[in-house]
């Protein structure tokens, strides 16, 4: 590993003015899991690393009536170790779980899940379906982009040079809606999803017709998917085999997936396909146990 330059800002003003003083040679470390590897493997070569995970505003974990507010920093235990976010957020906690060990996740954040960018990472869907929308810190004041839109290929985001991703808002849940993420692997030893699934439904009042929907797909492209038509086509629909149907083969008609050791084309879309109608059968479960 190169050697590197360290620094630990107090504040997100001062971030951002370290990342722009070392343009294109400063990386912004939340928790580290990834960035350490990459910098080891020669992926990025960094004159400084910016320790970010000190800010006050990148650790707010707050859930109130006006929805959810995740910093970029906050390690994953802090989310599924919250009994609200457990309720309200279930497809967030779902993917949290499951980021490594229980030594990575008392260190990695969501937020840094969705910087890495990976089309197989396993908050990016979760966030896609509960409407997640990034609060993003630059030279120029913030701004805002819906989480669908933050990944622009493997690897790659929206972020530009001195930027950094300051929190995660999520509109607030109602108490008819349900959500869950799940992922196929081939083996507990290889801990990257095959494919996987997040998906978020708002039943009516009474139950039976779905009112809102939002299904995400990972591993099956270049980037996370929202299957948006797919969501839509739920929309009205009685929950049920015949509707969870028409959703997965939709999902799979937009999916994009690639032959590599974890799996061909074919099995990838038929496994989107399962996954979709389990996730939404899920989803209508937990909301029905809310309400």
């Amino acid at each position: 590993m190169r050697d590197f330059d360290y620094a630990a800002p107090a504040s997100v003003a001062e971030a951002v003015r370290l990342l722009n003083q070392s343009p294109g040679s400063g990386r912004p470390l939340a928790g580290g899991t990834d960035l350490i590897d990459q910098i080891r493997l020669g992926r990025h070569q960094p004159e400084v690393v910016i320790d970010i995970k000190r800010i006050p505003e990148l650790n707010i974990l707050e859930l109130s009536s006006r929805g959810l507010r995740l910093g970029s920093a906050v390690p994953c235990c802090r989310i599924y170790g919250d009994p609200g976010i457990a309720v309200d957020y279930a497809a967030l906690v779902d993917s949290a779980r499951i980021i490594g060990g229980i030594q990575i996740q008392s260190r990695a954040s969501v937020g840094g899940n969705l910087c890495n960018s990976g089309p197989a990472a396993d908050s990016i869907p979760s966030l896609i379906a509960l409407g997640a929308r990034a609060v993003i810190a630059g030279l120029n004041g913030t701004r805002e982009v819906a989480v669908e839109d933050f990944c622009t290929g493997p690897g790659k985001n929206v972020l530009q040079r001195g930027e950094v991703l300051v929190e995660l808002r999520f509109p607030p849940r109602t108490a008819q809606s349900g959500s869950h993420y799940r992922r196929f692997i081939p083996r507990n030893e290889m801990d990257i999803a095959v494919v996987s699934v997040g998906a978020s439904v708002e039943l009516e009042a009474n139950g039976d017709r779905i009112r809102g929907a939002r299904i995400a797909l990972g591993a099956v492209g270049p980037t996370p998917i929202f299957a948006r038509e797919a969501s839509q086509l739920l929309i009205g629909k009685a929950p049920g085999p015949e509707a969870y149907d028409l959703a997965a083969k939709a999902a799979q008609a937009i999916s994009s997936p690639i032959d590599d050791m974890r799996g061909t084309k074919e099995f990838r879309r038929h496994v989107a396909g399962v996954l979709v109608r389990r996730v939404l059968e899920e989803c209508v479960q937990r909301a029905r146990q809310r309400d």
